[in-house]
C-alpha cells in the first residue's frame, strides 16, 4: 500500500510537471504567438448562408406578426375584405410600424431582394401583400374615407420620405411580378419628386427646413433610386439625367474629398459649413449610388461619374469602420456609439458593389463579412433589430448626433438588415472564403 500511495504521487507530480511545462512552451518566447487566439468582441468567422437565412427568417416572422396586411373599419374595427363600399372609414389594423414610411419602402425592397437570395416566396409574399392592400386602398377609397394619417400623405406627398422609397419598391415589385395597378401611384410619387419638390435654382433638390435652401443628404436616397427606376420602367432618359445630376450636385456642395464622406446638412445662406458626418445619411448616399448604377445605362454619360463617386465614398467609408465591425453614429469620431442601421446599410451597399464589379472584392470583401456578423449579433431572438438611431433631423452641434436615442422601433434597421443578410448571401454564392494565417481572406482558386 505504501508502495503504491508513493506510485500515485509520483503519477501526479509528473502530470503536473508536464503541465506546468506545457504552458511555458506555450507562453515562452518561443511559441508561436502569432497563432493565439484573438478575443474578438464580434465573431471572426466565414458567415454561413444558413446562418444568415436564420436571421433573416427571425426578421421576417417579426414583422409578418408585427405590421399591419389588412383594413379595418375605423369605428368598429372590424376587419374589410369588400374593397367596393366606398363609404365605410377605414385604416390600416394596428400593428408596429408604418406601411406607408420610407423606411418601410426599404423594407419591402429589403424583402424582395432576401426572396430572390434565398429562392424563398414568402419574403416576397410579406412586400406584394402590403403593396397591394396600398394600390387597392389607393383604387378603392376617397380620401375622405381614409382614416391613417401616413397613408394620406403618400396620397398626397408634402415630402421626399412619402414618395421616394416607396417609388423604387413599388416599381422594383412590379417588375419582379406583382399583379397590382401600382402605375397610379407611382405617376403620383414621381410626379411629386420631379415637378413639386422644392429645389434650388440648379435644380438641386432641396427643403426649407430647418433653414430655407438647405441639403439633406438623406434626399438621395429619398429621390435617386426612384427617378433611376423610373428610367429603366419607362425608357425616358430624363430620369436618368436627373438622377446623376442630383448625386453630382449634391456630391459637390457635401462630400469631403480629403475624409471621403459626406457631412449631413448644407445650407445655402451659411457662409461655413458646418460637417457632420452622420452615419445613416452616408448610408443613404452610398445606397443611392448603387441603386443608380443598377439601371444606369453604361452608355449614359453620367455613368463614370456616378461610378468614380462611389468608388471614392467606399474607400472613405472603410476607413472608418470600427474594429467590431460596426460604424460610428457620426463616422469621424470614435467615441460616438456603434450604429446598427447604417452599418447594414454599408454592409450591403459595399457587398453590392462587389458582386457588381464596382470595387476590389479581395481589398473589401473581409469588412463586409466582418460587417455582416457585427449587424447579425444585433437581431435578437424576437427578430428584433437593437441599437438603431431613431429619426434624425439635422443639426449644426455634436451634442445633438451623440445623444440621438436608439430603439428596436426604430424602422429604419430592418430594411437595411434584410439588403445586408440577402447581398452577402449572393456574395457567398459566388466567392469563397477562408480563414488565412489567422485572418479573414478572399480563397484566391489556384
Amino acid at each position: 500500500m505504501k508502495y503504491l500511495n508513493t506510485t500515485i504521487k509520483n503519477v501526479i507530480f509528473c502530470f503536473l510537471l508536464t503541465t506546468i511545462h506545457a504552458n511555458a512552451q506555450v507562453n515562452d518566447a518561443t511559441a508561436p504567438l502569432h497563432a493565439l487566439q484573438a478575443d474578438y468582441p464580434t465573431p471572426y468567422i466565414v458567415p454561413q448562408k444558413e446562418t444568415i437565412k436564420k436571421v433573416l427568417d427571425r426578421v421576417y416572422n417579426y414583422l409578418e406578426e408585427n405590421s399591419a396586411s389588412k383594413i379595418i373599419n375605423a369605428t368598429t374595427k372590424n376587419g374589410i375584405t369588400d374593397y367596393k363600399k366606398k363609404d365605410v372609414d377605414i385604416t390600416f389594423e394596428p400593428g408596429a410600424f408604418r406601411l406607408t414610411s420610407y423606411e418601410w419602402g426599404v423594407t419591402y425592397a429589403g424583402m424582395l431582394l432576401a426572396s430572390k437570395a434565398t429562392g424563398e416566396a414568402y419574403y416576397a409574399d410579406y412586400s406584394n401583400k402590403r403593396i397591394k392592400l396600398i394600390t387597392d386602398i389607393a383604387e378603392n377609397y376617397p380620401a375622405k374615407n381614409i382614416k391613417d394619417p401616413d397613408m394620406l400623405k403618400t396620397l398626397h406627398p408634402e415630402a421626399l420620405d412619402f414618395a421616394g422609397a416607396l417609388c423604387a419598391a413599388f416599381i422594383k415589385a412590379k417588375q419582379d411580378g406583382l399583379n397590382a395597378n401600382v402605375d397610379p401611384l407611382v405617376n403620383n410619387y414621381i410626379d411629386f419628386i420631379s415637378n413639386k419638390q422644392f429645389r434650388l435654382k440648379d435644380g438641386t433638390l432641396a427643403r426649407n427646413r430647418p433653414q430655407d435652401n438647405t441639403l439633406w443628404l438623406d434626399d438621395m436616397f429619398m429621390s435617386v433610386p426612384a427617378l433611376a427606376q423610373m428610367g429603366k420602367y419607362t425608357g425616358d432618359v430624363t430620369y436618368f439625367d436627373d438622377a446623376v445630376k442630383q448625386v453630382d450636385q449634391f456630391s459637390k456642395r457635401m462630400f469631403n474629398h480629403e475624409k471621403g464622406i459626406y457631412m449631413h446638412g448644407w445650407v445655402q445662406s451659411m457662409e461655413v459649413h458646418p460637417q457632420f458626418h452622420w452615419a445613416r445619411a452616408n448610408g443613404w448616399a452610398v445606397m443611392a449610388m448603387v441603386e443608380l448604377l443598377e439601371v444606369l445605362p453604361k452608355d449614359h454619360q453620367g455613368y463614370s461619374e456616378v461610378l468614380s463617386q462611389l468608388q471614392a465614398h467606399i474607400a472613405g467609408l472603410v476607413k472608418y469602420q470600427d474594429g467590431t465591425g460596426f460604424w460610428h453614429q457620426l463616422l469621424d469620431r470614435n467615441d460616438t456609439y456603434l450604429e446598427t442601421s447604417a452599418t447594414a446599410i454599408y454592409t450591403y451597399s459595399i457587398a453590392r458593389a462587389i458582386n457588381r464589379g464596382y470595387i476590389d472584392k479581395m481589398a473589401y470583401a473581409p469588412g463586409v463579412l466582418l460587417g455582416w456578423n457585427a449587424v447579425a449579433s444585433k437581431v435578437n431572438d424576437k427578430g428584433q433589430v437593437e441599437g438603431t438611431c431613431v429619426g434624425t433631423g439635422m443639426a449644426f452641434d455634436p451634442a445633438f448626433y451623440y445623444y440621438r436615442p436608439i430603439n428596436v422601433f426604430a424602422a429604419h434597421g430592418y430594411g437595411p438588415v434584410l439588403l445586408a443578410g440577402a447581398e452577402v448571401i449572393l456574395l457567398l454564392k459566388g466567392n469563397e472564403f477562408e480563414m488565412n494565417d489567422s485572418s479573414l481572406q478572399l480563397k484566391v482558386k489556384k
